[in-house]
């Protein structure tokens, strides 16, 4: 079964040791922070803290709980971060400060290498059937239930969903993020 339970995912210090966070998936599989060519996480967001920097690594984010933050990057770009479930891209060695506009958030992240893979951070919110296409790498339920080939997503559950699966079905209400990534020639 390729479902994938976020509470029993375990919180891990970030790369610079500035907030937690919790891996849902990585390609190739065991993949370090140095060798991973996809991954997929949540993390917590409680202070002013710098993001990690990650050379080479396009980055994603959404926001799922909380009032957000803006983001101000080293090139002078700001993103205020606030509103649920609305990706934001940017490059991973770019120098990211922070700063809250309340309480702790949490937000859903994809980071890809540069070099091995291409993608994008998308939402599913229409009910009914959707196409599970071979780029699809990732679904996480943030809001209602999806239905997958291995059973019912849940708020907070994740699906890796194989090449064969074709399509899955999403209630009136849901909201899916939706991670997908193309690998790219050596």
């Amino acid at each position: 079964m390729s479902i994938i339970r976020l509470r029993d995912c375990p919180a891990v210090p970030w790369k610079n040791g500035m907030g937690r966070t919790r891996e849902l998936a990585v390609y190739p599989a065991g993949a370090s922070m140095q060798d991973f060519i996809w991954r997929v996480s949540v993390a917590e967001v409680d202070s002013a803290a710098p993001f990690s920097s990650f050379e080479g690594v396009d980055r994603h984010i959404a926001l799922l709980e909380g009032k957000g933050f803006t983001m101000t990057l080293d090139d002078g770009h700001s993103h205020a971060l606030t509103t649920p479930f609305s990706p934001f891209a940017f490059p991973g060695e770019a120098k990211v400060t922070v700063a809250l506009h309340g309480g702790t958030t949490r937000d859903f992240n994809l980071m890809l290498r540069r070099s091995k893979a291409s993608g994008e951070l998308v939402t599913w919110e229409d009910p009914g059937r959707q196409v599970v296409d071979d780029a699809v790498a990732l679904i996480y339920c943030a809001r209602g239930h999806v239905d997958t080939a291995d059973g019912r997503l849940q708020p907070g559950d994740a699906w890796l969903p194989t090449p064969s699966t074709g399509r899955v079905s999403l209630d009136i209400g849901t909201l899916a993020l939706v991670a997908r990534v193309e690998l790219r020639g050596n």
